[in-house]
């Protein structure tokens, strides 16, 4: 049985998806399902997050400056806010429960969330990362990057990184979403870290599809965030054995 709901919601923020060649196909898969393997008498929300509007003209990234940096792309580079999928969906929609009437798992998984600094930019574009969970930032690039994290609720911090050094690593004591994360030697950079306190959450990619599995039986808030697009939530209510679909589609602030 499949219940589905639909949000229509537009604001004004974006987010995006990059994914960094090189990364192993198991820490990928990590990331992108962060959730527990599902447990008998769970249930799960899925989704689509569309976008309805003029779609952004994106302007490539002017790396001429950075000689480095231009080194290490055969193309121009788009940016990675504001994009939108070709069929019409939006990569890099950080979902997450906002708020459930029953109690959720709250111990952060032993393996970090990894930030790759490679082409100069970061990947992935958008992660989550829990509590308390190890979040480590690399630099695989042949050039200088300044980690420059900015939340409201965390302390902030400023770190740069040689090439070839020690991987950054840092913890979130308290949740936040989300954090913009930058670098100071090449403004283009970008990042947003969304800081949870469950382990139910998702980043969109190239076909705007989310799952959250292994859902207790409950009632729920279920929130997107994007960085150009705005932010929605709805409340689902959900049961074992069942697949509650919670359709969102953001567009552009009139």
């Amino acid at each position: 049985m499949v219940k589905r709901h639909i949000v229509c919601f537009a604001g004004q923020t974006a987010l995006i998806f990059f994914i960094a060649c090189g990364m192993s196909v198991a820490l990928l898969a990590q990331q992108a399902q962060p959730q527990p393997a599902p447990a008998a008498g769970t249930g799960q929300i899925s989704g689509l997050i569309s976008f309805q509007g003029q779609k952004p003209e994106l302007t490539p990234i002017d790396m001429a400056n950075y000689p480095v940096c231009v080194s290490l792309h055969g193309s121009r580079v788009l940016p990675q806010d504001g994009r939108v999928n070709p069929d019409g969906s939006l990569p890099n929609a950080f979902v997450y429960i906002k708020s459930a009437s029953v109690k959720l798992p709250s111990t952060p998984p032993r393996s970090p969330a990894i930030l790759t600094q490679k082409g100069c930019t970061y990947a992935p574009h958008v992660l989550g990362v829990m509590v308390g969970q190890t979040f480590e930032v690399v630099n695989v690039d042949p050039t200088t990057h300044n980690i420059h994290v900015l939340p409201t609720k965390n302390p902030q911090w400023n770190v740069s990184q040689l090439p070839g050094s020690s991987s950054v690593v840092r913890k979130f004591q308290l949740p936040e979403i989300m954090i913009p994360v930058r670098c100071n030697v090449h403004p283009w950079m970008k990042a947003y870290v969304g800081v949870v306190e469950n382990p139910f959450y998702a980043v969109t990619g190239t076909d705007g599809v989310f799952t959250l599995k292994g859902l207790p039986p409950g009632e729920y808030t279920v929130a997107v965030w994007t960085a150009t697009f705005g932010t929605a939530e709805h409340h689902v209510t959900v049961r074992a054995g069942e697949t509650t679909t919670a359709d969102f589609t953001m567009g552009n602030q009139p």
